[in-house]
């Protein structure tokens, strides 16, 4: 054990290579699904939350229950639609850091929308009347609280990341965990505990906890600037 944790703390303290580029491909599979992710998301969320229809319950708790949308079947899904034989296999995207994208796009944009909604909402129900007394369309008042709620809207992007980055069902079935081309952090840690490399698998591990921490830290420092800044 005491050698393993040796081996580990000299990876990461050498910056290995495999180590960095295994982090540095989730980040940027992880980072790009999320602003996908939060295009999609937040403006449906605002859009739902300012306006009433028929069916807006049905759309929230739609919106709600896609927030524990299984990755398995997401990756499932996305793999019938991107193979050789579905209908997007001529782009070729199976076992690509674009199929791994899109997979944690689906993932993440429901729990964009469903939380951004639920604070846009709250939002809502404050200023909603004031908005109103302008006459601002729709749009308008969606895009007033986004702007006003954008520090809140900040952590529900963090959040998203976070799921992202931890996500292994979704993007080992669509990506195939291919060493140098669409291996992350999650399924390699799989990968190397299964094969015995402690050392390697310690060593993501760590990055990845690290990450995470990071990610809580800076949520929580958000947090306590805008309670500073605005009350």
């Amino acid at each position: 054990m005491l050698a393993t944790l040796q081996e580990t703390l000299a990876k990461l303290a050498s910056l290995d290579r495999e180590v960095v580029a295994i982090a540095w491909l989730s980040l940027r599979v992880s980072v790009s699904a999320v602003l996908l992710g939060s295009c999609l998301g937040i403006p449906l969320g605002a859009l739902v939350a300012v306006t009433d229809f028929p069916g807006r319950q049905t759309v929230i708790g739609l919106l709600n229950a896609l927030m524990g949308l299984p990755p398995v079947i997401v990756g499932l899904v996305l793999y019938l639609l991107l193979s050789r034989s579905g209908p997007l296999g001529p782009f070729g995207l199976l076992f690509t850091p674009g199929a791994m994208i899109a997979a944690q796009t689906v993932l993440v944009a429901p729990l964009v929308a469903a939380l951004s909604r639920q604070i846009l909402a709250d939002a809502e129900a404050h200023l909603g009347e004031q908005l109103r007394s302008l006459r601002l369309g729709t749009v308008r008042r969606a895009a007033a609280l986004v702007f006003d709620a954008r520090f809140s809207l900040v952590t529900v992007v963090l959040a998203a990341f976070g799921r992202a980055i931890s996500e292994v069902g979704a993007v080992l079935v669509v990506g195939g965990n291919i060493a140098g081309q669409t291996r992350t952090m999650t399924t390699a840690i799989s990968l190397e505990t299964q094969k015995g490399d402690l050392p390697l698998a310690l060593a993501l591990g760590a990055v990845l906890i690290g990450l995470v921490i990071v990610l809580n830290a800076a949520a929580s420092l958000l947090r306590g600037y805008a309670l500073r800044a605005y009350g």
